[in-house]
């Protein structure tokens, strides 16, 4: 690629796009509830949720100087993240708390981007983010997947138009933010049952002291605070709704 190219690439991942009509955005968010609260729809985009909460792991173990060993998912939608290091200490303990508040916050993190008109590189940002979790997946199953979801955001992100890219990058973002609390809802419950005793909570219990139940309460505070600033991030402007819509 010349330099033109590489000019014109740059100018499309730094611009920014129109902001979507109010109908597009609405429709994103209901298919997005939508694929939290239906149980079949659920248990496939759930690999999503999945992605993102053992990709914070391994993030969170990289920056606190643990050795990253590598990153199973699997198609029950569960995964685990292995790491060398100290069994105990900081690193330990941000690691462990970062799987289940990563989901909404890049949820948040994109509706920032979205906010702001850049949606190709919200899309892009995604894909770099896949890319560099590819190299650290060990099971054949989590490489096709997060390959799978790669390949996707790149055809959307390439090939789609203007709207087709906004729908998709609503539609993503959304579900991070709405997916958040789920996945905490159902710890819990296992919890509860005695069905969970590695559970990351359990695990920063043993760590820190605080009873587990204190993390599952933060985990779903963070979910919170993520759905509620992503979602005024992305409400429509009062002026870009009809008349019958407009406070």
């Amino acid at each position: 690629m010349d330099a033109a190219g590489i000019g014109e690439l740059w100018d499309r991942l730094t611009g920014t796009q129109p902001d979507p009509p109010w109908w597009l955005v609405l429709l994103t968010g209901i298919a997005a509830l939508g694929a939290v609260v239906h149980g079949p729809t659920w248990r496939v985009a759930r690999n999503v949720v999945t992605i993102a909460h053992e990709g914070g792991h391994a993030l969170a173990a990289v920056l606190t100087g643990r050795r990253l060993d590598g990153i199973k998912l699997h198609s029950d939608t569960s995964g685990v993240t292995v790491s060398r290091g100290k069994p105990d200490g900081p690193g330990m303990v941000f690691t462990a708390l970062a799987g289940y508040i990563t989901p909404p916050l890049l949820g948040l993190a994109f509706a920032v981007l979205l906010s702001r008109g850049r949606i190709t590189l919200m899309l892009w940002v995604s894909l770099a983010l896949l890319a560099g979790m590819l190299v650290m997946i060990r099971n054949a199953y989590g490489a096709l997947a997060v390959a799978a979801t790669g390949l996707l955001i790149f055809l959307v992100s390439w090939l789609g138009t203007a709207e087709a890219q906004a729908a998709f990058a609503y539609l993503a973002t959304l579900f991070l933010l709405l997916a958040g609390l789920r996945p905490v809802i159902e710890l819990q419950r296992m919890r509860a049952r005695q069905m969970a005793p590695s559970s990351d909570a359990d695990q920063l219990a043993h760590l820190t002291g605080v009873p587990g139940l204190v993390w599952v309460g933060l985990f779903a505070f963070v979910s919170l605070a993520a759905l509620l600033a992503g979602g005024k991030l992305l409400l429509p402007d009062a002026a870009s709704l009809p008349g019958f819509l407009r406070p």
